[in-house]
């Protein structure tokens, strides 16, 4: 007998809630194997070590491991790449930074992947306070001498960046407009020989996180003259931040965050997010990142950190864009 419409709708129902019932089981006991975290960087860099150092205390709240998967080149874009292009069900995630999701996106138009359309934000894991280093030999020991100095010496400093479009050359073009001191760019292939000619005199400042630099400075390698931060930072209590020096645009963090591919299902989004709180509110998390130079990040929403991500991307392209900075 022919079925009619209401009874073949109501067979049809019938045999697809397997289906969704087996798609909220398995997310239910998300995660049931390994799950693989992109750093689209080499190995030893702040992304990297922020990556490791979450990715050892997350994976015993999931009680799953995680692998780190470092897939480096082209400033981040390879690795980002390719997490942007994984299977959106929870088991690949990404470790997200300033380079790879806002600097990238503001001065590079031809981009293989949407920082903003191909990812699911989860939460950050870190806040990184960034530094304005200067060579120690240099007769220079506070942010008021070095302005003094560049203004009666034109273009006699120099200053190493990551590279031509880094967050450390567009940081450095914003300190020479908002602070009126004219300096020389150096562009280098990575943060790791900048800061290797900086200690050894070849060129003379530098703009990079306070993590990465901890041990120079203390070691008195290198000098700080003033670091970007919401306040005065425990590691070096001596030095103003770029707010108490009148300069707020520059007083900007840094960060890592965690990510997923786009489309990933919410319910698995909520539970990274929850877990990576549970990781950060653990007091021996924060000791630790403390000892490593880096800051406890606010408890950032996925939704919220998505917004940080536009926000900043538009900031970046504004000083981009006053300073002639493309990437073709």
């Amino acid at each position: 007998m022919p079925l009619n419409r209401r009874q073949f709708a109501s067979l049809s129902l019938l045999g697809a809630m397997p289906l969704h019932a087996a798609n909220a089981s398995a997310q239910a006991a998300y995660p049931s194997k390994p799950i693989t975290l992109v750093v689209p960087f080499t190995p030893g860099g702040s992304v990297d070590n922020s990556g490791r150092l979450m990715a050892d205390k997350l994976a015993r709240i999931l009680g799953k491991a995680i692998v780190v998967d470092n897939r480096g080149g082209a400033g981040g874009v390879i690795g980002t790449s390719y997490a942007a292009k994984a299977a959106p069900d929870g088991y690949t995630l990404i470790v997200t930074s300033q380079s790879t999701h806002v600097v990238n996106p503001a001065v590079n138009p031809k981009l293989p992947y949407d920082a903003v359309k191909d990812f699911a934000p989860i939460t950050l894991i870190d806040r990184l306070a960034n530094v304005l280093l200067i060579n120690a030999n240099l007769p220079i020991r506070t942010f008021a001498d070095l302005v003094k100095y560049a203004r009666a010496n034109p273009n006699a400093l120099n200053y190493a960046s990551a590279g031509t479009g880094s967050v450390s050359h567009l940081s450095m073009e914003l300190l020479k407009s908002q602070a009126g001191i004219p300096m020389t760019h150096v562009p280098y292939k990575g943060a790791g020989s900048a800061l290797t000619d900086l200690m050894s005199g070849q060129v003379h400042l530098a703009w990079n996180n306070l993590s990465s630099n901890l041990d120079h400075i203390k070691s008195g390698k290198l000098r700080a003259l003033a670091v970007a931060a919401p306040t005065r930072v425990p590691q070096l209590p001596d030095v103003a931040t770029f707010a108490e020096l009148k300069l707020p645009d520059l007083n900007m963090t840094s960060w890592t965050g965690l990510a997923a591919p786009a489309k990933t299902p919410d319910a698995i989004i909520q539970k990274l997010y929850a877990a990576m709180r549970q990781v950060l509110e653990e007091p021996s998390t924060q000791a630790l990142w403390v000892s490593k130079g880096m800051m406890i990040p606010e408890n950032i929403t996925p939704q919220a950190y998505r917004a940080e991500i536009v926000d900043r991307i538009k900031f970046y392209q504004r000083v981009a864009q006053s300073n002639n900075i493309v990437l073709d």
